[in-house]
């Protein structure tokens, strides 16, 4: 499906859960969130509902975001019936890498294709002030599950907060290369001043390419990160908050001031 810019939208980021079991600093608040209410939250038969009905209008990509993923109860079943989906051809996920260990093979044997990893930093210590309280052993533990379970390419994203050549990204990238893995420097963003650039080693951040559309956990679809609109599945049905938000994705990026990173998934 073509939006009026002509992008061919082929790409759905789905946030499971607004839920984590970290508290970074440049995603939560040092005082918490407010969570979504549990009835708020959709079902795995309505999001599949939602990929079906989006696979058939050109969507080809999926993927699984948070919160962290990992956290929502049956995530691996849910991985499942999105692989079932016949027009689904890459199913993938982005992860803080602490519950990884435990879900690697069961993920993949559910057909997950591969992982994004979440890693700003090779020091323990600034590990776990960047994360307030998060052990970077359990993230080392999960990507190398992720290499033995076969979800390649494994890929780190790593936030900066100018450049890539700042220490911690350096060390990032050192790490990278020494277990063949690939890296992304996600340059530091703020939804409601509207600040972002274009990622180093991906696609996102490039709005003229954007390909794009996200779910978030209780219904909404979004057309841009950077942008207020959303169109409720349960208000409107699945196939109207398509249309509308198909129609109304911005030829670019502006502000986003009703949502934060921890519910919409980056």
């Amino acid at each position: 499906m073509y939006d009026r810019f002509n992008r061919d939208i082929s790409y759905l980021r789905i946030s499971v859960t607004d839920r984590c079991n970290l508290r970074c600093r440049y995603c939560m608040p040092e005082e918490g969130i407010s969570r979504m209410a549990h009835d708020d939250i959709l079902s795995f038969e309505e999001m599949v509902d939602v990929v079906k009905r989006g696979v058939a209008r050109g969507i080809k990509k999926v993927r699984l975001t948070g919160g962290e993923p990992l956290v929502r109860k049956g995530i691996v079943e849910l991985v499942r019936m999105i692989r079932e989906i016949d027009g689904v051809e890459e199913l993938n996920m982005t992860t803080n890498g602490i519950l990884l260990d435990k879900y690697a093979k069961d993920l993949k044997a559910a057909g997950l294709d591969r992982i994004n990893i979440s890693l700003d930093t090779m020091n323990a210590k600034r590990y776990k002030y960047i994360t307030r309280g998060g052990n970077i052993q359990d993230v080392l533990k999960g990507i190398d599950a992720a290499i033995n379970a076969g979800l390649s390419p494994v890929k780190l994203n790593c936030v900066v907060r100018n450049h890539s050549d700042e220490p911690d990204a350096k060390a990032v990238k050192e790490f990278a290369a020494s277990k063949g893995l690939k890296v992304r420097f996600i340059h530091q963003m703020d939804l409601e001043t509207g600040h972002f650039s274009i990622v180093e080693g991906g696609e996102g951040g490039n709005c003229k390419t954007c390909n794009r559309l996200r779910l978030t956990a209780d219904g909404n679809i979004k057309p841009c990160l950077f942008s207020d609109k959303a169109y409720d599945v349960k208000d409107l049905g699945v196939e109207e908050a398509y249309n509308k938000a198909i129609t109304n994705k911005p030829e670019e990026g502006s502000k986003n001031q009703s949502n934060q990173f921890y519910n919409i998934g980056g």
